[in-house]
């Protein structure tokens, strides 16, 4: 486990262009939350970043719908 920044986990992966950030973190509240931030460098070359946050009993609904679509993206 790598902890960057307020990061209880973190994780990167490079394609190209764009670096994906894969990590959890804990909201104000102490509530665990899973945080996948896309950041990619566009045709101008400008850095764009976009964040998407899933809470709760989502976490584990999320997790095996990436599992599902990897699963069909590699058939």
């Amino acid at each position: 486990m790598t902890t960057i920044n307020d990061s209880l986990y973190s994780s990167v992966v490079r394609a190209g262009r764009t670096t994906y950030f894969v990590e959890v973190k804990a909201a104000k509240n102490g509530a665990k939350y899973l945080s996948i931030s896309e950041s990619r460098i566009d045709n101008e070359d400008k850095r764009q970043r976009t964040t998407l946050r899933v809470f709760g009993e989502s976490v584990e609904q999320f997790r095996q719908a990436i599992v599902d679509a990897a699963a069909a993206a590699t058939q």
